[in-house]
């Protein structure tokens, strides 16, 4: 039996307004909605919460506002078994929220950071014993940078591993990227962050990030699945899988938590991606982004069923 691993997650708490329609309106238009959700969500808690059900001990970094918003994203985390003890909350700043639409079998996505921004080195300092007795160390680009930069240094300092989903999409310092082991963007992100152009071959942009220092690069490719590459190594394509799709809102959450969930049992990079790939697969298959994510034994009774 695999080792039970212990995850600390550094990121974003939001409140996802979901609203669903039959398309998105063009510029200037109004277009009728079908329903509204109010859904706990956020990149750092949607995959905290991905974590706690594949089975990791999961800790939280963040912070939300003293509002009911709040309350009730850290309810839903504490209900999957989250520690929250690491999550501040501010009664100078609403608790951030997602606006999302879901249309035409995909979604566009405003976030307003609210208390998000507010998470700060300090709070890692704070926060340092639970670091230093992770395994892994998981980040994401929905709280100021320079946290995220300082998060790294500390995980390195105590030599953790080191995963950053560079979303949402920007410019990376060198000096961030000196204490990544493990980046995840997608196609547009990988453009963003190398300078290569999203049309051309993937190879280009994932050995430019190979040069820049991190050891390795997962690229994820929706449904085509993902492709990777490590140092000195050469790139390797794992396909996606053909699911009925719900909600796509959550899928690289999902793949980012199989992702730090396999790294962080020490299985090696090919069948980790593997297993992202699962665990992203069946989130798209429920509707919304946490309530969407599969426990362990869903993923591995699924796939046992679809290898027959």
């Amino acid at each position: 039996m695999q080792q039970q691993p212990k995850i600390v997650v550094i990121g974003s708490l939001n409140m996802d307004l979901v609203v669903k329609a039959l398309r998105a309106p063009k510029r200037g238009e109004t277009v009728m909605g079908e329903e509204i959700h109010f859904i706990p969500g956020g990149k750092g808690a949607n995959q905290a919460v991905a974590l706690a059900r594949l089975g990791a001990v999961t800790t939280m970094i963040g912070a939300v506002g003293s509002d009911a918003f709040g309350e009730e994203l850290l309810k839903a985390l504490q209900k999957d078994g989250v520690n929250t003890s690491s999550i501040k909350v501010l009664a100078s700043e609403p608790t951030g929220v997602a606006s999302i639409l879901l249309a035409e079998g995909d979604n566009s996505i405003v976030v307003v950071p609210g208390a998000n921004a507010q998470c700060s080195a300090e709070d890692l300092e704070r926060s340092e014993e639970k670091i230093a007795e992770a395994d892994l160390v998981l980040l994401q680009l929905e709280i100021p940078l320079a946290t995220v930069e300082h998060a790294a240094k500390l995980a390195r300092r105590h030599r953790k591993i080191v995963m950053l989903n560079p979303a949402p999409a920007q410019s990376l310092p060198q000096g961030l990227l000196n204490n990544v082991d493990y980046l995840t963007p997608n196609r547009s992100e990988l453009s963003l962050i190398t300078g290569i152009a999203e049309d051309s071959p993937i190879v280009r942009g994932i050995e430019r990030v190979l040069e820049f220092g991190v050891s390795s690069c997962i690229t994820t490719l929706g449904a085509e699945g993902a492709a990777f590459m490590e140092s000195r190594g050469r790139l390797t394509h794992v396909p996606g899988h053909k699911v009925p799709v719900v909600d796509t809102t959550g899928a690289g959450d999902a793949f980012n938590a199989g992702l730090a969930f396999a790294l962080a049992q020490k299985r090696d990079i090919r069948e980790a991606v593997v297993f992202a790939g699962q665990v992203s697969a069946l989130a798209v298959t429920k509707f919304g982004a946490q309530g969407g994510m599969p426990r362990l034994k869903e993923v591995e009774e699924y796939f046992r069923e679809e290898r027959r």
